[in-house]
């Protein structure tokens, strides 16, 4: 049996944002890992418009190219990690914006969290994260990243973790690794 599929989103999608700088550090954690294939999705990329698609998500009767390549991204992952700030105590609009373009591709996927910010870690956009996962039937597993003060950990355009930073990492990673098995047959 092949490496289950990571799919490594990157939420912030603003100008001089971080999340690729942070993200950059997550996808070689998880290549080191071992335990899985690592795709990254960038929203900032993918630019998808305010959600447009004339049916809803749980129909999969998408009418937009854009739509139809963003499906296809998150259908192939077997577990799904969110490289995501915090905005005004919450998810950024774009991060959320795709969330809610899809619906059965999110189901019995488990989750999980690479969040940053200042003194809250963005754990708030974490925990924002919470009823849509729910909603979503996305399974968000305790094991979590949560970098506060990030600005001071990036030196020359590298983020550099602390050991407490890359423990959480290979913990998050550990879990994943174990729990999506577990749900493939659920998909």
């Amino acid at each position: 049996m092949s490496e289950p599929n990571l799919l490594v989103i990157i939420g912030s999608t603003r100008p001089g944002r971080i999340g690729p700088t942070i993200a950059e550090w997550f996808v070689d954690a998880a290549k080191a890992h071992g335990g899985f294939q690592v795709t990254v999705a960038d929203l900032a990329e993918l630019n998808l418009p305010l959600f447009d698609e004339p049916h809803h998500p749980r129909l999969r009767n998408y009418q937009h190219e854009h739509t139809k390549r963003w499906s296809e991204l998150v259908d192939a992952a077997d577990a799904i990690v969110f490289v995501i700030p915090e905005y005004n105590y919450g998810l950024g609009a774009a991060f959320k914006n795709a969330l809610d373009y899809l619906h059965a591709e999110w189901a019995y996927k488990p989750a999980s969290v690479v969040s940053y910010g200042g003194v809250s870690a963005g754990t708030r956009s974490a925990l924002a994260l919470q009823g849509a996962a729910y909603a979503l039937r996305l399974f968000m597993i305790p094991a979590a990243v949560n970098i506060p003060f990030v600005h001071s950990l990036i030196h020359d355009g590298q983020f550099q973790p602390t050991d407490v930073t890359t423990g959480a990492a290979t913990a998050m990673l550990d879990e994943l690794a174990r729990v999506a098995p577990a749900l493939q047959p659920l998909r």
